[in-house]
């Protein structure tokens, strides 16, 4: 017999995170166990962590929906993935993580070279939304620590100092050198933003990530096919849960790449249809973890070796496992630009 029990904990940043939605000094997430009662001496654990103001199913009562679902998965013994559960993904790939690890009594998820150790993930250096002194530091030591792919947060301050940080690492490295990415968090306005890619366009940028608030199918589509610069969805995808809406939106839209976040986009079930619906349609993709522990993140490293082979052929963003003061040990460990799925541990 199934038996899933919850857990509530409150991680705290080594230093606030600042995003789009406001500044993280804390994350709260929930744990899944799920225990198989004949053989209570084996569990399986999985992270369920919606992002305040962000998640489709960043609810006031998340714990009591979370138990309405545990509760229904219990009595049924198994996941209806076709059923509720598809609009509430964070809760959704919780419970996908949890059962698979019971099922495979340990934190591995897929059998892949990432999990045996035999290769690393590459993995892009995220620098935070800040001020432009500590944007331009936080830069800099992500370039010197051998990082070939660097993400930058980009329409929180003001955009002629973003420019010049753009220019400095261009300044220094090619793009051969180093890939550079953008994300913009729908910072633009439709009038302004073909402008804004323009004037981004001469340091060889590999991608933006939502110019444009979501929402504006039209609008965005319109940036898709005439921007110098290859666009990415992210936030636009959060709350299309279902196959056909999906089929519509990338159809619609044409955006050479989107990027999956497990926790906000369905889960394992729903990314992995996401990666195939995008192929079909010459689409790429990659995955980003959404401020999980190291259970969340050990969960979405694997699944991205599943998914897009071992290495992947461009790099993810994997590398939140040092985020927290107060992190759950699993053994994960960044080396370079790269995550390992390794013993020593974090």
């Amino acid at each position: 017999m199934l038996k899933l029990t919850i857990t509530e904990r409150t991680f705290h940043f080594k230093q606030p995170a600042g995003t789009s939605r406001g500044v993280y000094t804390t994350r709260r997430s929930w744990f899944v166990t799920a225990t198989d009662t004949n053989h209570p001496e084996v569990t399986g654990v999985g992270e369920c962590a919606p992002l305040p103001k962000l998640s489709c199913d960043d609810l006031p009562d998340y714990a009591v929906v979370l138990r309405t679902m545990c509760d229904k998965v219990e009595q049924e013994g198994k996941l209806d993935l076709g059923g509720a559960l598809r609009h509430f993904p964070s809760m959704l790939f919780g419970l996908e993580t949890a059962l698979i690890r019971l099922r495979t009594a340990s934190d591995i998820i897929f059998d892949t070279p990432f999990t045996r150790g035999e290769m690393g993930i590459p993995i892009n250096g995220l620098v935070w939304m800040g001020d432009y002194e500590q944007m331009l530091h936080r830069m800099e030591e992500k370039m010197e620590r051998g990082f070939r792919c660097v993400k930058i947060k980009i329409g929180a301050i003001d955009f002629e100092k973003e420019l010049d940080l753009v220019s400095r690492v261009r300044d220094r490295f090619t793009k051969e050198d180093i890939q550079l990415r953008l994300d913009a968090n729908g910072a633009f306005t439709p009038g302004e933003v073909m402008d804004v890619l323009q004037r981004l366009a001469k340091y060889n940028i590999h991608s933006i990530e939502q110019p444009i608030r979501q929402g504006q199918w039209g609008e965005m589509a319109d940036v898709c096919a005439k921007s110098p610069i290859p666009i990415a969805l992210d936030e636009e995808l959060i709350g299309v849960n279902d196959r056909q809406e999906k089929e519509r939106l990338l159809e619609q839209i044409k955006p050479q790449y989107i990027i999956l976040k497990p926790s906000l986009h369905g889960g394992v079930a729903g990314t992995t249809e996401w990666v195939n619906l995008a192929r079909e349609r010459g689409i790429g993709s990659w995955m980003t973890s959404a401020l999980e522990s190291n259970v969340g993140l050990s969960a979405i490293a694997q699944l991205a070796a599943q998914l897009y082979g071992c290495p992947p052929t461009m790099p993810q963003g994997l590398g939140t496992g040092q985020l927290f003061t107060d992190n759950i040990d699993r053994p994960l460990k960044v080396v370079g630009d790269q995550l390992f799925y390794t013993k020593e541990g974090t």
